[in-house]
């Protein structure tokens, strides 16, 4: 008999943030096929993918319309390098993007993956002052407990003990501000007060140092992997204002919060601001290829325009704006304008919600209950060290894919999940749960 694909995984491949001794108890799951909210295994198991393949996957595996729109672009054109050559694709998704923003952030910068485009944003911040005659503006801020990627420039804005042991000696470390995670909120302190006091902090960091400091990068409203911590749209509001007064550029990082997640298309919205610099990935290609992209303003667009190669953005990927990426993306646009998406999942939300309190809330263990779109989650008090690798394990024999951080259970499922789906997904967290907590 043949090895199984688990075996040949297992002897073959160096899986991404895993300590691959631990797969000697628990094994890699062998996926051969997908089929809407379902990841379907080599043994016939079917599993319900409640955190979207690690936040990708929109509008379920296999869906039929972006695999139509892939199959036409693969007989018209699959790739073309994108230095001094163009396609219909990239210029439409450009355009598409751009309007999304209401054209304030008029310029398309591409790459394959999230931690590519936080260095394509701090690059691009740290160049556009120099370009301007203030090459002192090199130092970056981000928010405690950030992630931006794992990369070594994205690692300097990426506030995580573990990486930072890891890997200290090759980073270039950024300063951190307090994090307005609503889960610090004092005694009686609204979330929205609990973003006024840490934007405290930021406000005397600025007016001390404004001067050296290039850019401030954050993830709008959710912290993904600081646990899903969730703050207040007000932070953002009055950030937006001191970047402006110090001459910061405002970095969002949307690659896990964007594409709907938070209610909006765009996690910023809800304050009623926009960056300087937006960076994409993730659902942007509906979890089909990998796709990343900065949009940014005129002005820093306008700092690079000139007959000097010098003064030109120095950055490339082999596969920027790979015209089939840019084809998923295009039809996973389609998809939020055909289908009234943010609508839909506002009651698609309210229903989640629903469930995970009538589940949840009244457990000992259960603390911070808390939601923001289709983003949800709550915390394990006292958590056995590998909580994460039991609640897992006992949430996939009750056919689920949940892969908790830390402590932190959370739920982030494709915009496809109808009733029944949801409710066996929380039936499976709550089974789960109970087994990793006995």
């Amino acid at each position: 008999m043949s090895a199984s694909l688990q075996q040949r995984s297992l002897a073959a491949v160096w899986h991404p943030c895993t300590q691959m001794k631990h797969h000697e108890t628990l094994p890699p799951v062998p996926v051969v096929s997908g089929e809407g909210p379902w990841l379907i295994t080599e043994n016939g198991q079917r599993l319900l993918d409640g955190i979207s393949s690690w936040w990708v996957n929109l509008f379920g595996h296999c869906n039929p319309r972006i695999n139509a729109a892939l199959r036409d672009q693969l007989e018209r054109l699959e790739h073309a390098m994108l230095a001094g050559f163009t396609h219909s694709p990239v210029v439409e998704l450009s355009e598409r993007l751009a309007a999304l923003t209401d054209g304030a952030l008029g310029h398309a910068f591409y790459a394959s993956d999230g931690a590519s485009a936080t260095e394509i944003a701090l690059k691009m911040s740290f160049h556009t002052w120099r370009n301007r005659g203030l090459p002192q503006k090199n130092r970056y801020l981000c928010l405690e407990d950030s992630y931006h990627g794992e990369t070594i420039g994205a690692l300097a804005v990426t506030d995580v003990a573990l990486f930072q042991e890891a890997y200290a000696p090759l980073v270039r470390q950024a300063d951190t501000v307090p994090s307005p995670d609503a889960r610090r909120a004092a005694s009686g302190e609204s979330a929205a007060g609990c973003a006024r006091r840490a934007v405290e902090a930021l406000a005397a960091l600025l007016a001390a140092e404004g001067e050296r400091i290039a850019a401030f990068i954050l993830e709008p409203l959710v912290q993904g992997a600081a646990g899903m911590a969730m703050y207040d749209p007000e932070y953002l509001r009055l950030a937006r204002a001191l970047c402006d007064r110090y001459q910061v550029h405002l970095i969002c990082d949307e690659i896990a919060v964007g594409c709907g997640r938070t209610g909006t298309f765009f996690a910023h919205e809800q304050a009623g601001i926009r960056p300087d610099l937006l960076c994409l990935s993730k659902g942007l290609s509906g979890g089909y290829l990998p796709l990343s992209v900065v949009l940014c303003r005129d002005e820093i667009f306008r700092a690079f325009y000139d007959d000097d190669v010098r003064r030109g953005f120095l950055h490339s990927h082999s596969y920027t704006g790979n015209p089939l990426a840019c084809r998923a993306a295009l039809a996973t646009l389609d998809i939020f304008d055909e289908d009234n998406v943010l609508a839909a999942n506002r009651e698609r939300a309210a229903l989640l919600g629903r469930l995970l309190a009538e589940t949840f809330s009244a457990r000992a263990a259960v603390r911070h209950l808390r939601q923001r779109g289709m983003i949800a989650a709550f915390d394990i008090e006292e958590a056995p060290g590998d909580f994460a690798r039991r609640f897992f394990a006992a949430a996939l024999d009750a056919g689920a894919l949940l892969r908790p951080l830390g402590n932190t259970v959370y739920f982030m499922p494709p915009y496809v999940m109808n009733e029944p789906e949801l409710r066996a997904l929380t039936q499976a967290a709550a089974y789960a749960l109970d087994r990793a907590l006995a």
